[in-house]
């Protein structure tokens, strides 16, 4: 049987999918799980980087391996599924943003700080935190080639290809998200700059005179 083949041979990641994408058209509900065993969470994950929202990125998930099963009859063994899945999530995440009203290239809504709660966050914690703020608010294209490359572990080559790109032009997209994150974290963290203005606001002489007149 084709599962039993992918399972027992020495077989690269993309042979062993596509002898799952084989056993998938042929019937095989266990090739079905192990598929998913294999990519769900990887996929979710770039969903809910580009989404900002778990419960949508479980449904765009749902969508895209939904699109697999339908066309696994017809799957093409030269074709990496990684990519494959990557581009239909892409896809289904644009339209998603397209159809809220929201610009492809616009900031997302702030994600929710995964770091433990204040009094028990760790500087490491913290500085995880507000990297996926600020990835989270760079334009759709850049956080897209940051997040397959950098996240999803995708060469340059793969990347480009999901984002219907030349190698060259993901890499500006790197190198631009790069700059740009450099540039913002480098800054204080609003929350310190917020502390500093208001410690300047209380040093003596810092705001009016003792005439109440300003400086």
């Amino acid at each position: 049987m084709a599962l039993a083949t992918a399972e027992t041979a020495p077989q690269s990641g993309a042979e062993a999918d596509a002898a799952l994408v084989r056993a998938v058209a042929a019937g095989d509900p266990r090739a079905c799980r192990r598929l998913l065993e294999r990519h769900l969470d990887r996929v979710v994950g770039l969903a809910y980087r580009l989404l900002g929202e778990r419960a949508a990125a479980e449904d765009v998930a749902q969508d895209t391996f939904l699109r697999l099963w339908a066309r696994a009859e017809r799957w093409r063994p030269e074709a990496r599924l990684d990519t494959w899945l990557y581009t239909v999530a892409r896809n289904l995440c644009l339209d998603r943003l397209r159809k809220a009203g929201r610009q492809s290239d616009a900031p997302l809504p702030e994600l929710p700080d995964p770091a433990p709660s204040a009094e028990r966050q760790l500087s490491e914690a913290q500085t995880a935190a507000r990297v996926a703020r600020e990835i989270a608010a760079l334009p759709e294209r850049q956080r897209s080639a940051i997040a397959l490359v950098h996240e999803e572990g995708l060469s340059n080559i793969d990347a480009a290809e999901v984002l219907g790109v030349s190698v060259d032009a993901l890499e500006s997209l790197l190198a631009r998200a790069r700059r740009r994150l450099r540039e913002r974290l480098a800054e204080p963290p609003p929350e310190q700059a917020a502390a500093d203005g208001r410690r300047t606001g209380d040093q003596p002489g810092g705001g009016r005179t003792a005439a109440g007149g300003e400086r």
